[in-house]
């Protein structure tokens, strides 16, 4: 079993493989720009960790990992423009470097790399990576509606609020792993049990 050191190394090496056109510049910096920064890259790491569960050749499931990472950051980018966010992990957002429509733009080539990238994985497991995919980048924008509703609101119910954290965080840490499993030939029900780990971990995450 490969540790995590080692997952965080293989992960930053395939970003940094990740190519961009050179024109237009104003499309593409602001990708290279926002996948630059020091993060924690938990996603993918959450892919490689459950796929090394069930098989050590976690270059298999590199593909959907860095998907993830790339699909996460094109939220992020959203995010700061919604909430008018002047910095992200210490560095101004994108939307204040350029502008909002690039911004826009830019995150949206993010989300069609990220398909990109799932159409490299293996014809077996590709619709069910695609299925859980699919699924939980629509929660995460509903999640995100709900979060911008609640602004305006003056009391949140305590279950309205946990499916609302649920959505815009727990779901894709969970997604990331029952991925990582699926890709690893996990049986159906490996992959609920740590789907299920992925969604406590994230509302405990958020919670805190």
């Amino acid at each position: 079993m490969k540790g995590l050191a080692k997952f965080r190394k293989i992960i930053e090496e395939e970003i940094e493989k990740l190519s961009y056109p050179t024109s237009p510049e104003r499309l593409y910096n602001p990708i290279k720009y926002i996948m630059g920064m020091e993060g924690k890259r938990m996603r993918p790491l959450l892919v490689l960790m459950a796929h090394n569960i069930f098989n050590e050749n976690v270059e298999k499931s590199l593909p959907s990992a860095i998907a993830l990472e790339l699909f996460h950051n094109f939220t992020l980018l959203h995010d700061d423009i919604m909430d008018n966010a002047p910095l992200r992990r210490g560095n101004p957002t994108v939307h204040e470097r350029w502008n909002r429509n690039i911004a826009i733009l830019s995150g949206d080539v993010m989300m069609i790399k990220a398909y990109q990238l799932l159409a490299n994985l293996e014809g077996s497991v590709l619709q069910e990576v695609l299925d859980v995919f699919n699924k939980v980048a629509i929660e995460v924008c509903e999640g995100q509606q709900q979060d911008m509703d609640f602004e305006n609101e003056e009391d949140v119910s305590l279950v309205d609020y946990m499916r609302m954290i649920k959505y815009k965080t727990a779901v894709l840490l969970a997604a990331s792993l029952q991925i990582g499993a699926i890709v690893a030939g996990a049986s159906q029900e490996d992959q609920a049990h740590l789907y299920e780990f992925g969604v406590n971990m994230g509302i405990a995450f958020q919670l805190k």
